[in-house]
């Protein structure tokens, strides 16, 4: 009977019969027949943002967005698919395109605004879904918050409504004890990657794209008050794998442009280089943005799992233990970000590094420990300064300041452009060279914690959690199943006593990883049938015949966690 009741729960979800204008009814599904366009009811606390975001003008937006460029996104995504394809079926390897007349040629992307001159530091991961949080960065002194629906937050119907209203209120002034927009750290407001779907909204009978969803809206709201106030509006962009990705994202800013009156060009947009195929077509993705470009950025986890997602059948590029063998060190990332850093500065755009994601202990006065952090960041980030970044971010409130003395000390000015980098040669080799080492047992175990953890952190909603010290979220979650998954897959052999990592050795491993949080976690039912609901979910993803391209598309896809925050309990049918 209770599989009979949560079938029939999911069936009346998606029942169409119903009014915007009218209350919902019982399965909270809204539609407004004149334009094609369904949307899911709010939960009763997110009623007041649910009616200030989704005004029928809003909605028409959304839906006017959505259809002009519904096609591309479709067909783009299935042309990610034939390009694996034919890298599976040829055995080839990406390289630079022969047509290389866009990066010999002298151009460069339009100047970006006075406050995206400096951007020394970045607090990443900021879900504007969590208040406090994103208030407490608001008031700090970074030049810039990595406003994230993407890799540390959770897309819930809930946490969409909340974190787009808040920023809504941010950009308004209607936060109480927090400044107007002008004197705020500048928003760099990171849409899902377009991977994503909105499950609560539907045009025309199809989901509509998570990015579109969290950038109409967000331009819609913010973007003129941000302009008024010289304030943005300004972005991140996740993931693209190459030239044409980007392009669809220039039109998407230009057609929005038009359509809100707002003059082309000020839509700026700071991508993500965190697939390898994206590397090979750095000039070609900042000329696709050219008049919206606010240059690149190094993600060093989502880059290293895209190896495994686009070549991890192949023993070659078995990634070995990342805790001890994969850093910016390393020959491939070291290439990588010289390769930013060179092509963000002949094409005059910021390029900046990567996140810290380790946390400082709570007592600095007393701690040893805060100085051994302190001095692992510091001397991380200063090699990256050194190889001539912009800026790059931090997750900890408490590095904003010491990051930023590092610049000063280490630099002379608000950027670094004329570190032009006229050395550096790479090379597809220099690109695609795996590093050599080993997997451990610390480092399987670590893996194995992570993602079984983030998988427990979004059935809980949140978007990140903390482990060890550091930060981890949708990145590092990417990288920590996509190893297990390999090394099973090509049973790779434990460096300290050559045992070959099984499925059943991993099973043993995720139950230690179970028994050891649950000391830890309240004893509460939920929290252990949702802690194994997690395992089971990861060992799941970890043995799939074919790799699984996206952590967060499997989960926010899945039953188990869709009907989890639809009801409130885990069911799994």
């Amino acid at each position: 009977m209770e599989r009979l009741r949560v079938l029939k729960h999911h069936l009346q979800a998606f029942s169409p019969d119903q009014h915007y204008c009218a209350a919902s009814d019982r399965n909270g599904r809204q539609s407004i027949r004149q334009l094609g366009v369904e949307i899911t009811d709010p939960p009763a606390h997110l009623r007041h943002a649910f009616d200030t975001l989704l005004t029928q003008e809003a909605v028409k937006f959304l839906q006017e967005l959505v259809q002009e460029f519904q096609d591309s996104v479709d067909q783009m995504l299935i042309a990610r698919q034939l390009k694996k394809l034919e890298f599976d079926m040829s055995g080839k390897l990406p390289d630079f395109g022969k047509d290389d007349g866009v990066r010999k040629a002298k151009w460069t992307v339009a100047s970006v605004p006075q406050r995206l001159q400096c951007r020394h530091v970045d607090l990443g991961d900021v879900s504007p879904s969590n208040m406090d949080h994103f208030a407490a960065a608001l008031n700090s002194s970074a030049q810039g918050i990595q406003t994230d629906f993407d890799d540390g937050h959770c897309p819930t119907w809930a946490n969409q409504i909340a974190g787009l209203y808040n920023v809504y209120q941010a950009v308004h002034g209607q936060l109480p004890g927090v400044a107007m927009i002008e004197h705020l750290p500048v928003l760099m407001m990171r849409p899902r990657a377009w991977n994503m779907v909105e499950t609560n909204v539907l045009v025309n009978g199809k989901q509509v794209p998570g990015p579109l969803f969290d950038f109409g809206l967000l331009m819609f709201h913010n973007a003129r008050r941000l302009l008024k106030t010289n304030s943005g509006p300004y972005f991140y962009l996740s993931k693209l794998e190459g030239r044409l990705e980007a392009r669809i994202w220039d039109k998407v800013f230009s057609w929005t442009e038009n359509k809100l009156g707002l003059p082309h060009g000020c839509v700026k947009a700071c991508v993500l280089i965190e697939n390898v195929l994206a590397s090979f077509e750095m000039d070609e993705i900042l000329f696709e943005l050219r008049d919206h470009s606010a240059g690149l950025n190094c993600g060093i986890w989502d880059y290293s799992a895209s190896f495994i997602n686009k070549f991890g059948d192949r023993k070659s590029f078995l990634l070995p233990d990342r805790n001890k063998y994969v850093s910016m060190d390393r020959h491939f990332l070291r290439s990588y970000m010289d390769l930013v850093v060179a092509t963000c500065h002949r094409r005059g755009c910021p390029a900046t590094g990567g996140m810290a994601a380790l946390l400082l202990p709570n007592s600095p006065a007393s701690s040893s420990d805060y100085e051994k952090v302190l001095h692992s960041v510091q001397r991380a980030k200063g090699k990256e300064i050194k190889a001539g970044v912009d800026g790059f971010m931090v997750y900890d409130l408490g590095l904003v300041k010491p990051m930023q003395e590092l610049f000063k000390t280490l630099t002379t000015g608000e950027n670094q452009y004329n570190v032009t980098r006229d050395e550096v040669a790479v090379t597809a080799q220099d690109l695609l060279l795996m590093p050599s080492g080993g997997v451990t047992r610390n480092g399987l175990k670590h893996n194995i914690s992570v993602g079984i953890l983030f998988i427990d952190s979004w059935l809980k909603g949140e978007g990140h959690f903390r482990l060890n010290g550091a930060i981890e979220d949708s990145a590092t979650a990417e990288i920590s199943r996509s190893q297990v998954w390999q090394c099973i897959r090509h049973q790779a052999l434990l460096e300290e006593d050559g045992q070959i990592v099984t499925l059943q050795m991993v099973q043993s491993v995720a139950s230690s990883v179970v028994r050891d949080h649950l000391s830890v976690i309240s004893d509460r039912p939920g929290n252990y049938s949702r802690l194994l609901t997690a395992a089971q979910i990861f060992l799941e993803i970890i043995t799939k015949k074919q790799f699984p391209e996206f952590i967060t598309s499997y989960l926010s896809q899945s039953h188990t966690w869709l009907n989890f925050h639809q009801t409130g309990k885990v069911n799994v049918l």
